[in-house]
């Protein structure tokens, strides 16, 4: 080895210190994409025996994969990859992890400063990548075997880590220069602490829940007691805590909770009693949605997926609470509204005691009205559960696929633990309306930051990977068509998961806008329709999932339940393939619209 390259050569040390302090620091999983620039990293990942490595080639897929492993497990994981466009292909998943609140940690390897705008290959500017899009982001100096270097390194690990977890969560940024040669020259796995390294965390992070004053919590638990027509609404969010906190208030105030079905309220071992989850339907336009319009909302979580609720608000425009312990201001109502910036669980809580407590006088208790305006929501949800099975039940007895459907089995067959992921656009829409509730523990998730339905395969398969449950996902074809290398993880990693593909050939979604009546404004938008919005491809999937490794079926509506229930203790992805026609579609869903609206209104006759 040359002088020159011995002086260029990467600290050992630094790169040992690098990875421990990340597994210190909690992280254990770590996604990385082949490159040349990265190999100092790479290697140093893969000899330490707390990461565990996974190794994917597209560098956009292995950004969403990394981001359902971190929402599955509920810990920040990294993806690392190699200098230039490379880097720039994890702008989506960093847009969805901090958008949607996942700890994520973005490792780019970049070329050394002097290789920085002068036109090196390879070579983009990669400080600072994210924008926005990043919570914080590092560029690390190269790593020169300097003491000052190994403690620097040591410290932005663990801050990185802390970062991403720490709530909001979401999205890192750690760039890190390498010069050649890239092969490090030592013992890359961890040695015992040198002199003076710490034995415990260099960056040592502990974080409390924000809770309220008392006076606060008084006042709040005041106006809540005051309310004739209130409701909790449980929007997406992914506290397992919650869900029982929500009930507590929900018995002491006597509110309906309308829980959207990524919120973890509508599943689940915990109390129930209160939970409506059909309301997406109760609230469209009727007699019924205009006789119980609320005069306080007190929601938790992220807005609901369902437009149905965000018009409620805008026509009733309650007296509004957000409660967020992440001290955000998410609100796209446009509503006059009062932000709590404290844990959520613990602010539920404290409220149901308040109201609950001795210390209310009687004209401050909950209002008589409130056990028959809960009756009411809880006598609507019933009628529409029973006319939205029933209707189905219908539908398929004679054969015609329907795209609720899936979500209505995999409701009644998805054990314990699993989790049902939902793809953007239309299919996250369907498991609003469609996944009843249960007892059973099944967690719905989907990429809700940014609602691109770009990743959404790799997501569901980062997912099964973290190995808490089985995995059953619902997509549309475009989306499929998006992400369809994801298949290849699965057959990389071994990892089994249902996907319902549901395949309208085309964007389904745009079959209730306006884009697709023929009255639209807009001259010559009509015959346009299909090129620019229907978007039809025409493609089998069959041979495409086989070629990657995947199962293929074609399903049809009659034995969708039996295929779904295969799946579910097959190994391996099974691709099961339910073919729809978009316009037919629409007319189905108007159809159960209409089931839901005659059910209520027998019950007002």
């Amino acid at each position: 080895m040359t002088d020159v390259e011995a002086a260029g050569m990467t600290d050992v040390v630094a790169l040992r210190a690098l990875v421990d302090e990340l597994v210190r620091a909690g992280m254990r999983d770590v996604v990385v994409c082949p490159g040349s620039r990265s190999t100092p990293l790479a290697l140093a990942l893969r000899a330490h025996p707390g990461m565990r490595v996974r190794v994917l080639p597209d560098e956009r897929a292995a950004g969403f994969f990394a981001l359902g492993l971190a929402r599955a497990s509920r810990r920040a994981v990294g993806v690392l990859v190699t200098s230039g466009t490379a880097a720039a292909n994890l702008v989506p998943a960093a847009v969805e992890a901090t958008l949607g609140r996942v700890p994520l940690v973005l490792f780019t390897a970049d070329r050394p400063p002097e290789l920085r705008d002068r036109g090196a290959p390879q070579a983009i500017d990669q400080v600072r990548l994210f924008g926005v899009h990043a919570k914080w982001d590092a560029d690390l100096p190269l790593l020169d075997g300097t003491p000052e270097t190994r403690r620097h390194v040591r410290s932005v690990a663990g801050r990185a880590v802390a970062t991403a977890q720490a709530g909001p969560a979401g999205a890192v940024h750690l760039n890190i220069p390498f010069r050649e040669p890239l092969i490090p020259d030592g013992d890359l796995r961890p040695h015992a602490p040198d002199h003076g390294e710490p034995t415990r965390p260099f960056t040592d992070v502990r974080v409390g829940p924000r809770t309220l004053a008392a006076s606060a919590v008084a006042d709040l638990a005041g106006r809540l007691a005051g309310a004739r027509r209130g409701l909790i609404m449980a929007g997406p969010q992914d506290d397992p805590a919650l869900p029982a906190a929500l009930a507590r208030l929900a018995n002491a105030t006597g509110f309906p909770i309308l829980a959207d079905p990524l919120s973890g309220a509508r599943c689940g071992l915990h109390d129930r009693s209160h939970v409506i989850a059909r309301s997406d339907l109760l609230s469209r336009p009727g007699a019924w949605r205009e006789a119980h319009l609320p005069d306080l909302v007190i929601r938790f979580g992220a807005i609901p997926t369902s437009k149905p609720l965000l018009a409620l608000l805008q026509d009733a425009a309650p007296d509004q609470l957000v409660v967020d312990g992440d001290a955000g201001y998410r609100e796209p109502a446009l509503l006059p509204t009062t932000f709590v910036h404290a844990d959520a669980a613990i602010t539920a809580a404290a409220l149901a005691d308040a109201i609950s407590g001795e210390a209310w006088a009687c004209e401050q208790a909950v209002p008589s009205t409130a056990p028959v305006w809960r009756d009411d929501w809880l006598a609507a949800d019933r009628a529409a559960d029973a006319a939205l099975r029933a209707w189905l039940a219908g539908v398929e007895s004679r054969g015609e696929a329907f795209e609720g459907a899936p979500f209505a089995h995999l409701g009644e067959l998805l054990p314990d633990g699993a989790i049902l992921w939902a793809g953007s656009s239309m299919p996250v829409r369907d498991l609003d309306a469609w996944l009843p509730g249960s007892e059973r523990a099944i967690r719905p998730l989907a990429n809700r930051g940014a609602n691109g339905i770009d990743g959404v395969v790799s997501s569901a398969l980062g997912a099964a990977a973290a190995g808490v449950g089985h995995v059953a996902l619902v997509v549309g074809d475009l989306s499929f068509l998006h992400d369809l290398n994801a298949l290849a993880a699965a057959k990389q990693h071994g990892l089994s998961a249902t996907v319902v593909l549901v395949n309208n050939d085309g964007g389904g979604i745009f079959s209730f806008l306006p884009q697709a009546r023929a009255d639209a404004p807009g001259a010559g938008l009509p015959e346009h329709y299909e090129e620019l919005f229907g978007t039809p491809h025409g493609i089998d999937f069959g041979p495409i999932v086989k070629a990657l490794g995947g199962m293929h079926r074609p399903v049809e509506a009659r034995g969708l339940h039996t295929a779904l229930a295969e799946s579910l203790v097959a190994t391996g992805v099974s691709v099961l393939e339910l073919r729809t026609e978009r316009t037919r579609n629409v007319e189905l869903h108007r159809e159960a619209a209409a089931a839901v609206a005659a059910a209520l209104a027998e019950l007002d006759a």
